[in-house]
């Protein structure tokens, strides 16, 4: 338990309170599209929470390790928005001057893909950069509606990254004080909260280190075995970058980046394709022994446990079930598990 919270264990009805009040918490931040917020404080707090004791042991006196937290909640926020910015800077030096990405990289893909689809598929496909661009000005004027209001929602998820950032580390800066006593209730929602942050340390440092060995696996077939050979995707780095980010969702990650390598090895050839997609199977194959001692090891749980546990939240809350899932699923079988009913 957390030392801010020290009292007497909870009675039985507190302690299942705290767990109703817990649940219903949970499916409020999904349901009120809080999620982003939830997991980027998560991100926060628990990086300070392991990046403290590395300094506060040279540094006596709690005043001293307030100061420490705050600094490095401080250097965290800071980093985490840099990163954002730099990822957003990335794939916009990467696309280039939109002119250039009608006429060098989508108009070829869709060149190279009339060579290699069925013609019930080429005949849906634009002649030229024209018509590829008329198609995209009006498939854009028709979904006008959809794309404001997702330009306004990825807006609104920014903030609340920024704000769930701060507040990462104003309550990491909080633990740093000295213990206090507070209420039965409180000190049964601080296990609640301390079980979910152990639960999200868990599943995502675990994702961390697999999108990494994964990315790395990626980068060297797209940008070293692939040149060697003469062949070179376009998109590479992109390819990569995007092979982390969405490496980061268990299970379904994997999907997701190898189809969209695949997608761009089919638009150089139906040889380039099938080499890439069976070496991604391959290295996926190898990785999975890996993926389950990683995610295993940190939360005892199976590959399958986690994918069901996706399939049904995704179904009721659809993509941020998705992320939410493994996550949630990691807390609810800690707190199945201290009281030992599992």
């Amino acid at each position: 338990m957390d030392p801010s919270f020290t009292t007497r264990e909870p009675s039985p009805t507190i302690r299942y309170a705290s767990y109703l009040l817990a649940a219903v918490a949970l499916l409020l931040v999904i349901g009120v599209h809080l999620l982003s917020a939830l997991l980027s404080g998560l991100l926060v707090y628990e990086l300070v929470q392991a990046m403290t004791p590395l300094l506060g042991r040279r540094i006596s006196g709690d005043r001293a390790r307030v100061v420490v937290v705050a600094v490095l909640g401080a250097i965290v926020v800071g980093l985490l928005i840099l990163l954002i910015l730099g990822a957003i800077s990335f794939f916009r030096s990467e696309i280039g001057n939109p002119e250039l990405l009608w006429q060098q990289q989508l108009m070829p893909l869709v060149e190279k893909a009339r060579q290699q689809l069925p013609p019930i598929l080429v005949d849906n496909l634009p002649d030229s950069v024209d018509d590829l661009r008329v198609g995209a000005i009006e498939l854009a004027r028709k979904h006008a509606g959809t794309l404001q209001l997702a330009g306004k929602g990825a807006v609104r998820v920014f903030v609340h990254i920024i704000i769930g950032l701060v507040l990462g580390a104003i309550i990491a800066l909080s633990r740093a004080r000295p213990a206090h006593q507070v209420g039965p209730l409180a000190a049964a929602l601080g296990q609640r909260s301390q079980r979910l942050a152990e639960a999200f340390h868990n599943i995502v440092f675990a994702q961390v280190k697999i999108s990494l060995i994964n990315t790395v696996f990626t980068a060297i077939f797209l940008l070293g075995a692939l040149p060697l050979f003469g062949i070179h995707l376009p998109l590479a780095k992109t390819l990569v970058v995007l092979t982390f980010i969405v490496g980061l969702l268990p299970v379904v990650g994997n999907l997701l980046s190898n189809t969209a390598v695949t997608i761009v090895a089919l638009s150089v050839s139906l040889g380039v394709a099938i080499a890439a997609l069976g070496f991604l199977i391959v290295i996926h194959k190898l990785e999975y022994f890996l993926n389950a001692r990683i995610v295993g090891i940190q939360i005892n749980a199976r590959a399958w446990e986690l994918l069901i546990a996706m399939l049904l939240m995704e179904a009721a809350f659809g993509l941020p079930g998705v992320i939410a899932a493994p996550i949630y699923y990691a807390y609810l079988k800690s707190e199945l598990e201290a009281e030992k009913l599992i």
